[in-house]
């Protein structure tokens, strides 16, 4: 299951070296001096930890692309944001939900 997981790995100008991460074990991270290394390292540290979260009955992350989404949301923005929305999809021809949906996912 810890190949399920969604990983990423970044430079850090700070520390000089790439950083691997796991986005549902936001608290893990392995620096190493190539990209590969750094993949590779949080990769075995995530096996590491899933393995020791099993040995200790503890339950583990939804790895982010077996979760289900609704997708529905709710976004609060300033009352002027919301009506410059709402005027930019009445002269588009749209509704406002399909304007913020263009949007974001531009």
């Amino acid at each position: 299951m810890s190949d399920h997981y969604t990983y990423r790995v970044t430079w850090s100008a700070e520390d000089g070296e790439h950083v691997g991460l796991c986005l549902e074990f936001p608290s893990l991270s392995w620096l190493a001096p190539t990209l590969d290394e750094a993949f590779s390292g949080i990769r075995a540290l995530v096996q590491d930890v899933v393995a020791d979260l099993r040995a200790n009955g503890e339950p583990l992350p939804t790895p982010l692309a077996e979760r289900s989404y609704s997708g529905r949301f709710l976004v609060r923005v300033p009352p002027e944001t919301h009506r410059q929305l709402v005027v930019r999809a009445a002269e588009s021809g749209v509704s406002l939900n399909r304007l913020v949906s263009s949007l974001l996912a531009d």
